[in-house]
């Protein structure tokens, strides 16, 4: 490693490394073009999210190798734009997401599809699956569970009739902001969010006095921010990226109660992952004698006797069924084309709805 004397010195040897890097990405984009033309012909995928976990973790590896200071997060953070970049230049595609611009999924799709792609928000998760349906989008961005407030019914109740399957999924924690243009706290008159954003708060409310301020609750805390942008006494609990968004003052960070809270988001879309070691899979469970004592039971020891490991359970109300009768969505490790699952799937096949194999997303 060289040793600089100077700043000057410093500054010259980062534009020349800078020069290389901007040479090494066009050469490789380049390449994608080449790929995406082939994808066009073949009608491969674009977005093959098991493809680029192997590239991440090759990468983290040859930086340890060499003694690389970069970590795999940082590795994953600068290559996760790239792969971005390098698929709108494949194919542009259309991202639907729960919106509005701001939230916390339009968070997530950009952290997987990037700053530069075309992103649709839509007011429901409903909307989403029907931009879907009607061809107006390629994927598909919508919560599906939250460690506090557990599974996203309408997600799952969605799924359960859609065919589109899950092709990835990512866990981002919540963090939220208080965000005002106000210049103290005491000239905050009124404060909005979404209900559950006041709910997630309440420690930070008694800390700094705020029980008694007007709660106004609002469909999204993207929509609280724009509102407080346009009110300078009030304020906003939202989200950092909204309060960016609308220019609205951020006066304190990670207000939330609890800073463990996680959303776990998938992305939807209509083509099939290949099996991977980091396979996860999701299915919807119809038991044929499911009001007879230990059907579920005897269904679950199926998997047990595969020594496939579950690693979700969740029933829902069966919309099919008189009286109470209830579905199952279950996840586990593993992918739908494994050999293990195939005599559960012969055994069941009338049973079991396939909602999706994906690489394992990172808690």
């Amino acid at each position: 490693m060289p040793s600089f004397k100077t700043l000057d010195e410093c500054r010259e040897a980062i534009d020349a490394l800078d020069d290389e890097v901007l040479t090494l990405l066009n050469r490789r984009m380049e390449v994608v073009e080449h790929v995406g033309k082939i994808k066009n012909i073949s009608g491969g995928a674009i977005y093959r999210p098991e493809r680029e976990k192997e590239i991440i973790e090759r990468l983290y590896s040859k930086s340890k190798e060499e003694g690389g200071i970069l970590s795999r997060e940082a590795i994953e953070a600068l290559y996760l734009e790239i792969f971005a970049i390098s698929r709108n230049l494949e194919l542009p595609e259309k991202i639907a997401y729960l919106g509005p611009e701001g939230s916390f999924t339009h968070q997530a799709a950009e952290s997987r599809f990037g700053a530069m792609s075309d992103y649709l928000p839509l007011k429901s998760i409903h909307a989403v699956f029907n931009a879907l349906e009607k061809k107006r989008a390629k994927f598909g961005v919508v919560p599906i569970e939250n460690s506090r407030d557990g599974a996203v019914g309408e997600t799952l109740d969605l799924l359960a009739k859609s065919k589109y399957k899950i092709v990835a999924e990512l866990y981002m924690p919540i963090h939220l902001s208080f965000a005002t243009s106000a210049r103290r706290l005491s000239d905050v008159k009124r404060i909005y969010s979404k209900d559950k954003g006041f709910g997630q708060c309440r420690d930070f409310f008694i800390e700094h006095e705020l029980q008694d301020i007007e709660q106004i609750p609002v469909d999204s805390t993207a929509r609280a921010a724009k509102l407080a942008a346009a009110d300078p006494e009030s304020a906003a609990i939202c989200s950092h990226i909204a309060a960016k968004l609308y220019n609205v003052p951020t006066m304190f960070e990670n207000i939330e109660d609890v800073d463990s809270n996680t959303t776990r988001f998938v992305i939807l879309s209509d083509f099939e992952n290949a099996v991977h070691e980091s396979s996860k899979t999701s299915i919807l469970v119809r038991l044929r004698n499911g009001t007879e004592a230990g059907s579920l039971a005897h269904f679950l020891a199926d998997f047990d006797e595969a020594k496939i490991n579950l690693s979700k359970i969740e029933s829902r109300p069966s919309k099919e069924v008189d009286g109470f009768g209830y579905w199952f969505f279950i996840d586990f490790y593993g992918h739908i084309h494994d050999e293990r699952l195939k005599p559960i799937l012969e055994k069941r096949e009338d049973e079991i709805t396939w909602l999706g194999s994906y690489i394992k997303g990172e808690i």
